[in-house]
């Protein structure tokens, strides 16, 4: 290898982390200038945890039953935030003329969509504080840590595996952004959402499903997202096959998200 080679290649990847930092700051900023959608996404997870949890004294006295509401509501807030962000901001960005002229440059789609999973990890986080905050005061789940049963690197363990839990429905966002108009975006994403969430057991806990749906429900990403969530925040057990469940759908969404980018990239600048 040529010492010229060898020297391009630090400074290609430099080039490439400040296109992801300059990427990942304008979003930022984009997001910030609508402080209503970047608030209510905010405290939707925490608005769910206070009118159907808190209402249940059956959940909020047990402390096992507490953890699960929480990290049931916490992995649905991060992936209300990631597809309704992206689903429709991508699919309003794409008829915006300053995203199109970006789109040209020949910088790749890989800062963008790097920036684009780092920004929506950060106002996921925010997100996901006053859950913790919230379910800690008004239930009981923060007894199994105060009292020695589970140890307190669990907590900041489960948020890492919420936002983690959050990338394929990113790119299931980015599909339908990539894939639909503004308009369409809005219908797809609210059809695809609402039954990911159910089935998915974040609304209602999978030991009270049928079998029927019990078993559907464990080839979808929401309930891996869900099982993997609940056992990082209460210890209880999973299932080998909710990690393999939850890698594939990864792997699948994010091809999906990659083609369905390179085919509006290609259709509209060549």
């Amino acid at each position: 290898m040529s010492s010229t080679t060898a020297t391009a290649r630090p400074l290609e990847t430099k080039s490439q982390l400040h296109l992801i930092r300059t990427h990942t700051r304008a979003q930022v900023l984009e997001q910030l200038r609508i402080p209503v959608a970047v608030l209510s996404s905010t405290i939707f997870p925490t608005l769910a945890l206070v009118f159907f949890v808190l209402p249940q004294t059956a959940v909020t006295s047990n402390p096992l039953a507490s953890l699960t509401a929480i990290a049931q509501l916490a992995v649905f807030g991060v992936m209300s935030a990631f597809l309704f962000n992206y689903g429709i901001g991508v699919a309003e960005e794409r008829a915006n003329p300053w995203s199109s002229y970006v789109r040209t440059l020949p910088a790749g789609e890989v800062p963008a969509t790097v920036a684009r999973a780092l920004t929506a990890m950060m106002f996921a986080f925010f997100a996901l504080v006053p859950v913790l905050v919230v379910g800690a005061l008004t239930t009981a789940g923060m007894d199994l840590y105060l009292d020695g049963t589970l140890p307190w690197w669990r907590v900041p363990l489960a948020v890492a595996v919420w936002l983690l839990c959050g990338l394929p429905f990113l790119f299931l966002g980015l599909l339908i952004g990539y894939l639909c108009t503004s308009k369409v975006a809005i219908a797809v994403t609210q059809v695809v959402f609402f039954p990911l969430a159910f089935a998915g057991g974040m609304m209602l806990p999978p030991a009270i499903f049928a079998p029927g749906l019990d078993l559907f429900s464990r080839f979808l990403p929401s309930r891996a997202a869900r099982d993997l969530s609940v056992s990082a925040l209460s210890g209880e057990p999973f299932e080998a096959s909710a990690v393999i469940c939850f890698l594939a759908w990864t792997a699948v969404l994010a091809a999906g998200a990659i083609w369905a980018n390179r085919r509006d990239q290609g259709r509209r600048f060549r």
